[in-house]
């Protein structure tokens, strides 16, 4: 049977744009804000390329209402945004902080009065430091007092929230910040990894459990994943295998208990010579999987694997994020690649949402992060074109169409991202944003691709 493809938008489709609290707030001492794990992490030299930080940023804090004027011009639906614990709870403990929380109300009103909803995210990578001494993710307590945080955000910020996600790409909290040290806290631990996942897994089912109790029948909510689309290089039982492994460490250590309310018997036994597992308690798995309302998916690139064999090269660049999985090769899939080096292959969008829609039936979906990085610069009358995003985008929201075509439930997409920030450990070097800001200044420059999503946005149709 032949299946015949939207050509748009399902009415009601929610288009956004996305942003994380310290790639682009800035004002990082001010009005009771204490440091978290990235800034001590941007602070120590050699972490960060440029030794750039988050300090300042894109000075969103100071530049809120100009920001969202600039999402309402573009006819955005939505904005995803994370709140920054350290900024609301300082120490990670205790009484919220009046003016934090005055900010994302202040931020929440803004939205509301130009008709944009706000989805917020509660964790995207910035642990107070505090918490991080005291074992961070790596030690159960911090599961603990993140549910008090979500508890403080949801009494502060439910009558203007409605979709709330827990979690920002756990995946990349445990293993690139615990295992590989690329990210902070920068530690390289493996065990230390595996642990982390667990309680950040734990730390969303009792978010979760908060929410519910301080908004009862009003709150939806979500986690967002960035599941790795990975593909064996062969087809031979090696490759597969190697297939398997990382499926497991990308994916199913968190859709396993989140979605299913128990971790891959496979992993466990892939990882039992780095640790026990003793830190999963009677219960948790049943905490963890907390009914959702709404699944988030990350996706920006495909993963090529095969298993290593005595020919291969040894691994190069420090630690590895896959614990239980040395002996297994990553490839560069063929294709064009972004800035940040990544295929450009919007097929492995359609998989990953095919894959969910088969998962778990009737969970709506909701893209929460696709985008690239190019080279971007103002032209000589000040304007900046970008073809290759507009490309980018235009190719993976056709994957998007076909989805919904074979019945996928999406209900959404958030561009990633809504302006140029601070790209993590590659600094200010890496341009994701359909707005240019020019750093010196803090001028917003709507570059071309704006210009486009904007008619997708008004029309629900893809030129």
């Amino acid at each position: 049977m032949t299946v015949t493809r939207p050509s748009g938008f399902p009415p009601g489709f929610l288009w956004g744009a996305a942003t994380a609290a310290y790639q682009i707030e800035g004002a990082a001492r001010e009005d009771g804000r204490t440091p978290s794990i990235w800034d001590a992490f941007c602070h120590t030299p050699g972490r960060v390329l440029g030794g750039d930080t988050g300090d300042v940023a894109c000075d969103h804090y100071h530049r809120r209402a100009e920001d969202v004027r600039l999402m309402a011009g573009l006819g955005l639906g939505a904005y995803r945004f994370s709140v920054s614990w350290p900024r609301v709870q300082p120490t990670g403990r205790g009484p919220a902080n009046p003016r934090g929380l005055d900010f994302y109300r202040a931020l929440a009103d803004d939205l509301l009065a130009h008709g944009i909803r706000p989805v917020v995210t509660l964790y995207h990578w910035d642990l107070p430091e505090e918490l991080e001494e005291a074992g961070g993710w790596s030690a159960r307590e911090t599961a603990l007092r993140f549910a008090d945080y979500a508890r403080l955000l949801g009494e502060a910020l439910g009558d203007r929230v409605e979709l709330w996600t827990t979690l920002n790409e756990p995946w990349c909290s445990a293993f690139l910040g615990y295992a590989a040290g690329v990210h902070a806290p920068g530690r390289q631990d493996p065990a230390a990894a595996l642990r982390a996942a667990h309680h950040l897994n734990l730390a969303h089912g009792l978010a979760c459990g908060a929410l519910r109790t301080v908004l009862p029948g009003t709150a939806r909510l979500s986690v967002t994943l960035n599941p790795g689309v990975v593909r064996a290089r062969t087809g031979s039982c090696a490759d597969l295998d190697a297939q398997r492994r990382i499926d497991a460490l990308a994916t199913r250590i968190f859709t396993g208990p989140l979605l299913h309310g128990a971790y891959p018997a496979d992993l466990l036994a892939d990882t039992r010579r780095i640790t026990d597992w003793s830190f999963v308690r009677d219960g948790d798995t049943d905490v963890i999987k907390h009914p959702l309302d709404a699944l988030g998916l990350n996706y920006y690139t495909p993963t090529v694997v095969s298993a290593a064999t005595d020919n291969d090269p040894p691994a190069r660049g420090g630690p590895s994020p896959w614990p239980g999985a040395e002996r297994v090769v990553f490839h560069h899939p063929p294709g064009k690649r972004t800035e940040m080096d990544w295929a450009v292959d919007p097929t492995g969008l359609h998989e990953m949402l095919m894959r969910f829609t088969r998962e778990v039936p009737g969970l709506p979906l909701y893209v929460t992060e696709n985008g690239a990085a190019y080279d971007d610069k103002p032209d000589a009358g000040g304007q900046v074109h970008d073809p290759e995003r507009i490309a980018y985008v235009r190719a993976h929201l056709r994957a998007v169409l076909r989805a919904l075509a074979e019945g996928a439930d999406v209900r959404g997409y958030f561009l990633w991202s809504l302006m140029d920030n601070f790209e993590w450990a590659y600094g200010y070097s890496k341009r994701f944003g359909m707005v240019y800001v020019d750093y010196a200044t803090q001028a917003r420059i709507p570059k071309s691709s704006a210009q486009w999503y904007a008619r997708v946005v008004r029309t629900g149709r893809l030129d």
